[in-house]
């Protein structure tokens, strides 16, 4: 983060192309190629990897929200902390989030709202090189017309205490919640495709308990979606289920990565 006021990329060129142009274009192929049908998610879980692995399977999350481009307004944005501990839920103080795209808003309002919260606090630390939530932003950018955004890094916190931020910002159809999390990490293929299948049933059942810590590294955030779409009587699908193997990757260590829809 250089300035107060603007958190700006950590991983462009990397995660993802820098080049705007190239950007834009590289997110609607794989928007392109996702399959749209179905209703307008409330709630999506999408893989925050490098695009040549896991862009395809975030797209799939994705392209559902194409009807409602003009309808949601505000993205709460909840990933794991990869490189800074800490207890609780970390909001950043600046004003936008800023990619090769252009700038995203923080909603203000949305934010003081939830910052009263004891699990919830101000960390730019959190922010600052974590990956988890800026890779989500050119999906929303190219996706969405106008909208802002709720970024959350999140640290250790239980269901309750991640369910409890969301439901305080849960809105209606203005309102769409993002968690970002992989799924297992640096197994073989056989064994990942095995583990990710259990993780997936347990998100489909909405069964919070029954995601570990090996199984996806956004499980706290993800349990506590959970937790709140069990009390909402929420429907979860798998929309795809792959892994590094399959993209862009050898077999011998491979990543998960699993899209998810809640309706």
């Amino acid at each position: 983060m250089t300035s107060k006021t603007v958190r700006n990329p950590a991983v462009a060129g990397m995660f993802y192309p820098a080049e705007p142009v190239r950007l834009r274009a590289t997110v609607e192929q794989y928007l392109h190629s996702a399959e749209r049908s179905g209703s307008v998610p409330k709630a999506i879980i999408a893989p925050h990897a490098g695009y040549v692995y896991s862009g395809p399977i975030a797209a799939s999350a994705y392209a559902r929200l194409v009807p409602a481009a003009d309808i949601i307004k505000r993205v709460v944005l909840l990933g794991p902390a990869h490189r800074v501990p800490f207890q609780g839920l970390a909001l950043p103080s600046c004003q936008s989030f800023m990619t090769p795209l252009g700038p995203v808003p923080v909603d203000q309002e949305a934010v003081a709202k939830i910052a009263q919260l004891p699990q919830v606090l101000m960390m730019d630390d959190a922010h600052v090189a974590e990956h988890s939530l800026e890779v989500q932003l050119p999906f929303l950018q190219v996706v969405l017309s106008e909208f802002a955004l709720v970024p959350l890094a999140v640290g250790e916190a239980s269901p309750v205490e991640v369910g409890e931020v969301l439901e305080c910002l849960w809105g209606g159809a203005e309102t769409l919640i993002v968690i970002s999390s992989d799924l297992s990490h640096y197994y073989d293929y056989e064994t990942a495709r095995r583990m990710d299948s259990t993780t997936s049933q347990a998100i489909e059942q909405l069964r919070p308990e029954d995601i570990k810590y090996e199984q996806a590294c956004g499980r706290i955030p993800i349990n506590g979606l959970l937790h709140v779409a069990r009390k909402r009587g929420l429907i979860a699908k798998t929309i795809d289920l792959r892994n590094s193997g399959d993209t862009a990757g050898s077999r011998d260590q491979v990543v998960g990565y699993g899209a998810y829809i809640f309706e």
